[in-house]
């Protein structure tokens, strides 16, 4: 028994080490380790990368919001759209209910660079909604009466509101002179609660609208 005792105490002083080597390759780079050390480096170096996000987080109310990018929405179309000014167009997104229709490419529209901005619309529309940081902006909303059935002022009016703005009986035709022409209205809004919101409301016919601007206040 005394003999067994000695073959078994260097068994185990042999194997420490050789657990420890091990160590030390995959250390290296040893390709043919598990990559299960290395994996906490990458883990580690994603929380510095977390600094941007942080940055876009929403500021403190009243301050301009500069984390955000221009932020532009072309209703009635699935797709992105670049302007005669080289500005990408997000597509339609952010509306409750509603529809959307295209005009196509023979529809013209004086009064603006970019006439394809306004042969798509999205119309019948209870509220939009886009998330933004806390902030001040100025927001532009791009009209334009294409529908051929509207043939005279008084024929579409709605009303809409967004931060704290509140415009009623909004008439395309009186506010842009005319059909097939474009106008823009711009409104300066401060947001508190994470999101612009409009709200629309119908008088007569539907509201529409053919895009939408979201711009940091400089």
């Amino acid at each position: 028994m005394h003999s067994i005792r000695r073959a078994f105490a260097p068994l185990v002083l042999v194997t420490a080490p050789i657990l420890f080597a091990g160590c030390q390759s995959s250390e290296k780079g040893d390709a043919g380790k598990p990559p299960a050390q290395v994996a906490p480096a990458p883990v580690t170096a994603s929380v510095p990368a977390a600094a941007p996000m942080a940055a876009t987080a929403p500021a403190a109310p009243g301050t301009p919001a500069a984390a955000l990018p221009p932020v532009r929405i072309k209703a009635g179309l699935a797709t992105s759209f670049t302007d005669a000014e080289g500005q990408v167009w997000l597509p339609d997104q952010g509306f409750a209910d509603g529809e959307t229709t295209d005009r196509g490419e023979d529809m013209k529209v004086s009064n603006t660079k970019s006439p394809a901005l306004y042969q798509t619309e999205h119309f019948s529309m209870t509220s939009f909604s886009y998330p933004v940081p806390n902030g001040k902006y100025v927001v532009k909303l791009h009209f334009a009466e294409t529908f051929e059935g509207i043939e005279g002022p008084g024929q579409r009016v709605f009303s809409f509101s967004l931060g704290g703005h509140v415009f009623k009986d909004f008439d395309i035709w009186v506010k842009a002179g005319g059909p097939r022409r474009a106008y823009i209205e711009t409104v300066n809004v401060e947001i508190t609660n994470g999101k612009l919101e409009i709200t629309f409301q119908s008088s007569v016919e539907n509201p529409e609208i053919n895009g939408i601007e979201i711009l940091p206040a400089s």
